[in-house]
Parts: structure tokens; C-alpha cells; sequence
């Protein structure tokens, strides 16, 4: 019985660093968001060839259209 307890009491501080952070954005939502703001710009996302598990510094945006110097009229 005191085995069980002091192994329940060893294994409970393990469980609860395991739990979540709080932290509602996963990579996908923070890859969608910046997905949608490069398209918002006219530009695609390339990679950058960098592999930190944050999309802003794993993908950049490149401006494919609408850049340009010479005012619209």
C-alpha cells in the first residue's frame, strides 16, 4: 500500500508537466493565419529551409504580384 502511494506521489508532478499550457494556437492555425495574410498581400509563402516549429520563422512571404513602383492611375 505505501509502495502504491509513493509511486501515485512520485508520477504526480510527471502527469501535471504534461498537461497543457494553456496555449490555444497550434502550428496549423499559426501556419493558416500567416497563409492568409500573405495571400492577403498578393504573395505566397516559401519556405525558408529553417526548422524551429514556428511557421513565421519557417516560412517567408514572397510578393508575387502588385509590387510595384509606378503609382496606379
Amino acid at each position: 500500500m505505501r509502495t502504491l502511494f509513493f509511486a501515485i506521489l512520485m508520477t504526480a508532478p510527471l502527469m501535471t508537466a504534461c498537461a497543457s499550457t494553456g496555449q490555444t494556437n497550434t502550428y496549423q492555425e499559426d501556419l493558416k493565419r500567416l497563409e492568409a495574410s500573405c495571400t492577403e498581400r498578393q504573395g505566397i509563402l516559401t519556405p525558408t529551409g529553417l526548422q524551429s516549429g514556428r511557421p513565421e520563422t519557417e516560412y517567408a512571404c514572397r510578393i508575387t504580384g502588385g509590387a510595384s513602383r509606378i503609382p496606379p492611375r
